[in-house]
């Protein structure tokens, strides 16, 4: 008896179905969409930028490429003031690009497959004197940047802490797009993390902004924000994270030394965007 009642409930359902826009003709067959499984999540909930440390011509050969790949490519030059912003699309976003390599974020590795990756034109670094001097990055080229990265968030709601540099994935190996790439500009605009100015200031609790802070108690907050952090890591490795969200939260000085502005901003973001 029960049976019955079950399959004259799934004729009734499929029925009603067909009634409806969840049946979908896929000319052989069919599929019925309205049922949607809670145990599932988006393949895409993170964008990764990039630069590209090369000019167009070399960058646009090496992106289609046998090696690696991204899915946006932007030039530093763009069309007149007036006409449209133009970006190239290497990469259609479902599928999945080479361009985060080993990395890293909030407790997930392997980010090619769960992230969109855009690549902007740009020479990166020289050394000159011993210091290392980034090359910045035209106006109207972030101008092309921010249409298309708010259409990224939206389609796939991605959170601003999940909004991140090649640098922030895999800072033992990448520094791009570099401390000159303008993040808080972007924040601004709806595209990432920011800190607010007022908690950073609560944060800072009146130090000095260079005072040192114990390395273990700066890593511990980075751990906390997505980086990653592991035991038995070297001085420099250790460094290197510091320096790495020091580019993307506090360029004006990224030595990788811990101090007591780094540490207020990582507290702050702490608070406004906490790790779940």
């Amino acid at each position: 008896m029960m049976k019955a009642f079950i399959y004259f409930s799934l004729a009734l359902l499929l029925v009603s179905c067909r009634g409806n826009n969840d049946i979908e003709d896929r000319g052989s067959y069919e599929v019925n969409t309205s049922q949607h499984a809670y145990a599932a999540f988006p393949r895409v909930h993170i964008l990764v930028i990039h630069y590209t440390a090369g000019d167009f011509d070399t960058s646009l050969s090496t992106l289609v490429g046998n090696n690696v790949s991204a899915h946006y490519l932007i030039a530093q030059e763009q069309p007149k003031p007036g006409d449209k912003p133009l970006v190239w699309q290497l990469v259609p976003e479902s599928d999945i690009a080479w361009h985060a390599g080993v990395s890293y974020w909030r407790g997930t590795t392997r980010l090619n497959d769960v992230s969109v990756g855009i690549e902007l034109e740009n020479a990166g670094w020289v050394r000159e004197h011993g210091v290392k001097r980034f090359a910045p990055f035209p106006v109207m080229q972030i101008n092309a940047l921010i249409p298309l990265a708010r259409d990224i968030i939206q389609r796939y709601h991605i959170k601003p802490q999940n909004v991140v540099a090649h640098a922030d994935i895999a800072p033992q190996r990448k520094q791009d797009p570099g401390p000159l790439f303008p993040w808080e500009m972007l924040a601004h605009e709806g595209i990432g993390a920011w800190p607010d100015t007022a908690r950073v200031t609560v944060y800072l609790a009146g130090r000095p902004a260079w005072q040192p802070v114990p390395m273990p108690e700066m890593l511990a907050l980075l751990s906390r924000y997505g980086y990653e952090v592991t035991p038995g890591m070297s001085d420099a490795e250790q460094h290197r994270v510091v320096a790495a969200f020091q580019m993307h939260f506090r360029p004006a000085k990224y030595d990788g030394n811990p101090d007591a502005q780094t540490e207020a901003i990582a507290r702050a973001l702490l608070e406004k965007y906490p790790h779940h």
